[in-house]
């Protein structure tokens, strides 16, 4: 009988992020982890390169399939990599608190 894995949990730092960095250092600090993950040759996060710094965000125990499975969450061009652009629309997308807030700021107007 094969074992099914909890889904993996995304905790949501974004919100609180933001607040204390304002948006420029949020940006900042989304850019450092796209650079943390990508590979330097290609400036992409590609299957390998996220596959080999999964570790340093606590990643290491996603399935290849979990990975691909983030890279095509965020793919937006299907490329089967991420640009530094999708990966932070990808981050900011999988953050509701920070849409809420996002959708809420826009109603305002």
């Amino acid at each position: 009988m094969e074992q099914r894995r909890a889904p993996v949990e995304f905790e949501d730092f974004l919100p609180i992020m933001a607040e204390r960095l304002g948006e420029e250092g949020l940006m900042e600090e989304l850019c450092n982890g796209f650079r943390l993950l990508m590979d330097p040759r290609r400036r992409l996060i590609t299957f390998d390169s996220l596959k080999r710094n999964a570790a340093s965000l606590g990643l290491d125990g996603l399935s290849d399939d979990e990975l691909r499975d983030m890279l095509r969450e965020g793919d937006v061009d299907g490329d089967g990599a991420l640009s530094e652009q999708e990966f932070c629309v990808l981050m900011v997308r999988l953050s509701p608190q920070l849409m809420a807030h996002a959708a809420a700021s826009a109603l305002a107007f």
